[in-house]
């Protein structure tokens, strides 16, 4: 990545209007959306810290219990969310994987699986990728037990369809 393209100044954490003013008016309101949404339904549950990458990977918001559950990447003018998924985790993604937005589809098919999982990183650009990763969230952690989710409703698959990897 360019410096243009990641936030690269080591010297401080970014602040939120930083962040907000780095990626962009509406995508500084699909990152508030996706925060407040971990927020809500993992109360205590998450720890946000921010990640400095050196100059190539710039600053990455994880966010962590034992193990991270997903990080957002700003990026000039959008940003992107990093989630690893594990073997069973992968089975559950891979029978959703039709009802999500193409682009998030084409992003987990070209992800690479290492010992630890798959590392998909999914560029957050509209309302139905911000309600994908919700699902995908979900996937990964149910929320707290009797917290009112509200999940996002998900059409019912085309019988026949499947996702395979190439």
């Amino acid at each position: 990545m360019s410096e243009a393209t990641r936030m690269v100044d080591g010297s401080r954490e970014p602040a939120e209007a930083d962040v907000a003013d780095f990626i962009g008016k509406q995508n500084a309101a699909r990152w508030a959306e996706l925060t407040r949404f971990i927020a809500a339904n993992y109360p205590g549950v998450f720890n946000s810290e921010w990640l400095f990458g050196g100059r190539k990977h710039g600053w990455t918001l994880r966010f962590k219990k034992s193990k991270s559950f997903c990080s957002f990447v700003p990026e000039r003018g959008r940003f992107r969310v990093l989630l690893v998924f594990g073997g069973a985790e992968r089975q559950k993604v891979e029978r959703l994987l039709p009802d999500l937005v193409s682009h998030v589809r084409e992003d987990y098919g070209k992800s690479t699986t290492y010992h630890d999982g798959t590392w998909v990183l999914v560029c957050v650009d509209s309302a139905k990728v911000v309600s994908d990763m919700k699902q995908l969230l979900i996937l990964k952690r149910q929320p707290k037990p009797g917290l009112q989710v509200q999940t996002p409703r998900v059409a019912p698959r085309a019988a026949g369809r499947r996702f395979t990897r190439g």
